[in-house]
C-alpha cells in the first residue's frame, strides 16, 4: 500500500483518481489544488506516490514536479493530463517522472501506472 498525494486543480478530478486508487489499497494522505500546495504538502508528508496533474493557476504540474524532484529525486509522480499536452509531458519524463495518464481515464490505467511507480 503506498501513501499517495493528490494534485489537481478539479475536485471532481480528485474524487476521480481517489476512486481508482483507494480500492487498489492506496491510503490518501493530502490533496492539493495547485503546484505551490503539492511543494509544501510533499515536504511535510512525504508520500511514496504523487498524482500532478499538468494545467493549474498559481504553479503548473511541470514546474512543481521539477520543485518536488530537485529536493527529492526519488520521488514518484504520474502526471495526469488531458490530451495535446504531449510536448510538456517529454518535459515532464526528461525531469525523471515516472509515467503519465491521460484524462479521462480508466481507472486499471492509472492503477497500471502507480504499481508501476512504486515498483
Amino acid at each position: 500500500m503506498a501513501r499517495v498525494l493528490i494534485v489537481d486543480d478539479a475536485k471532481f478530478m480528485r474524487t476521480l483518481v481517489k476512486d481508482a486508487l483507494v480500492p487498489a489499497g492506496h491510503e490518501i494522505v493530502g490533496e492539493a489544488e495547485n503546484g505551490n500546495e503539492a511543494v509544501d504538502l510533499y515536504k511535510k508528508l512525504k508520500p511514496d506516490l504523487v498524482t500532478m496533474d499538468i494545467t493549474m493557476r498559481e504553479k503548473d504540474g511541470i514546474e512543481a514536479a521539477g520543485e518536488i524532484l530537485a529536493s527529492d529525486p526519488a520521488a514518484r509522480i504520474i502526471m495526469v493530463t488531458a490530451l495535446g499536452q504531449e510536448s510538456l509531458l517529454t518535459k515532464a519524463i526528461k525531469l525523471g517522472v515516472k509515467d503519465f495518464v491521460v484524462k479521462p481515464f480508466p481507472p486499471e490505467r492509472l492503477q497500471k501506472a502507480a504499481e508501476k511507480a512504486l515498483a
